[in-house]
């Protein structure tokens, strides 16, 4: 079953990176609270088996923080080994379907890869947000920039240019990769690792709800 879409693959890398780091975790790490508010990171990991396992039998959202939220309340009572079992079966068959929509869904590979930062950063893994997969990723932030329509910024990650957004530009970002990711997941970015000047605040870099 190849899988030849970026976000399939990088729904795939994760499905591989992601397991062994679980297993080395101690049983009382899953309740460190992640970088999303309320949310530790059992509750992340919920999250994405939860969405993965729907998006693989056919449901497509809806990925409101309401919708998220009674998602992990209904697995609160699971026992962790389920919780993970579901995610864990879930990649192969959602990244096919990734595949098979033929771009639609692009955008869940890349924020479930995301969601591994979260998971990655509490557990103290160095370069949290620029795991496997992260030259897959840049493309796809590029591409959802222009399907979100943000206001076009000359973006330059770690000296290179990356394209964002639509229209003449109206800012420039200078950053590293780790902040790039943050700075669109809308996920708390260190302000002393980039630079941005012109007519947009972060927060209108945010790609995610």
């Amino acid at each position: 079953m190849p899988v030849v879409r970026a976000a399939g693959r990088l729904l795939l890398l994760e499905s591989e990176a992601l397991p062994p780091l679980l297993r080395r975790a101690r049983p009382g790490q899953f309740d460190l609270p992640s970088v999303l508010p309320g949310w530790s990171i059992r509750d992340v990991l919920a999250h994405c088996g939860a969405a993965l396992a729907g998006f693989a039998q056919g449901t497509v959202g809806p990925f409101t923080p309401e919708a998220n939220q009674v998602q992990v309340d209904e697995r609160a009572s699971w026992p962790l080994d389920r919780v993970l079992d579901e995610l864990f079966g879930s990649y192969e068959a959602a990244a096919a379907r990734i595949d098979e929509l033929g771009g639609p869904a692009d955008g869940l590979g890349l924020g479930e890869w995301i969601h591994g930062g979260d998971v990655r950063d509490p557990l103290g893994e160095p370069d949290a947000y620029r795991s496997a997969g992260i030259d897959l990723a840049m493309p796809l932030i590029s591409a959802r920039s222009v399907d979100r329509e943000a206001a076009a910024v000359e973006v330059s990650v770690d000296g290179e240019p990356v394209p964002f957004g639509v229209g003449d530009p109206v800012a420039t970002l200078t950053t590293d990769v780790s902040t790039f990711v943050r700075l669109v997941a809308g996920r708390s970015p260190d302000p002393d690792r980039y630079r941005l000047v012109g007519d947009v605040a972060a927060d209108d870099l945010r790609l995610f709800t």
